[in-house]
């Protein structure tokens, strides 16, 4: 089966890329499941329920998130009635959950694990204590299971990948909003890539107006960032997955502009 995770959605730009492309990337690639990141799909910082609706409807079958799922108040309680928007599942007594588990239309099951960093993060629980205890609890009938790990540091999302070698299809990082170029298939099976980058603004700081940006930067003082205008580009990575052993075959980078 193909899986095809798109990077961090970022504002009306993001949403709108995902709504112009996704149906001609599931055909290109012949996808399965579509996975994405959605926590700054709100104007850049967070997400409503009307987003993630909306991202449903566009075809995306799971929603991960991170530190920035908190940023909408009212997205709460929509956490605890729609179980395919997760968040991170080391968020301690929080709503929602951050393990979905699902089937695709052609009857495969599958799990999708959201997990946070700690290191230049919010100080929450352990995510390699989680993940080992999630994967423990595990049907181990569900062969295919797929990692969002959003974490600043690289060395925590290597970390991370080495970890999970051999028990999950794939540990995909997110957060940085920068591609990395080191995906790859690990010993035990597993696809790794260190980040899946950004589907937003070309022209802009990480998504963010340049120059609200720079002036943050200069002044040391804060400013109120909204999404950049201009060009759009989306960043995703397809995973091929063998469903009878939950290894991963191939993994590859996908990108696709608009202007």
């Amino acid at each position: 089966m193909k899986i095809l995770f798109i990077g961090d959605i970022v504002g009306r730009p993001g949403r709108r890329i995902v709504r112009e492309t996704l149906q001609k990337l599931v055909a290109d690639e012949d996808v399965d499941l579509v996975i994405a990141n959605c926590e700054n799909a709100a104007a850049g910082f967070g997400v409503t329920a009307a987003i993630a609706e909306g991202l449903f409807g566009e075809g995306i079958h799971v929603l991960t998130s991170g530190n920035h799922i908190w940023d909408k108040k009212e997205i709460v309680p929509y956490l605890d009635r729609e179980p395919r928007i997760l968040r991170p599942a080391n968020y301690p007594d929080a709503p929602g959950s951050g393990l979905y588990i699902g089937r695709t239309d052609s009857a495969v099951c599958f799990a999708v694990l959201n997990l946070q960093g700690r290191v230049y993060m919010p100080s929450i629980e352990c995510p390699f204590r989680v993940a080992d205890r999630l994967l423990a609890e595990l049907d181990c009938a569900v062969k295919v299971r797929f990692v969002d790990f959003h974490a600043e540091v690289t060395s925590e999302k290597v970390a991370m990948g080495w970890s999970l070698d051999g028990r999950v299809s794939a540990v995909v990082g997110t957060h940085t909003h920068v591609p990395t170029a080191d995906e790859r298939i690990l010993p035990g099976g597993t696809a790794y890539i260190t980040d899946a980058g950004m589907t937003g603004p070309v022209n802009s700081v990480i998504g963010m107006d340049k120059e609200a940006s720079i002036a943050r930067f200069m002044s040391g003082r804060p400013r109120r960032f909204q999404p950049a205008a201009g060009a759009v580009r989306l960043h995703a990575v397809v995973v091929a997955v063998d469903e009878s052993t939950g290894r991963a075959t191939a993994v590859h980078r996908r990108r696709e502009d608009l202007a």
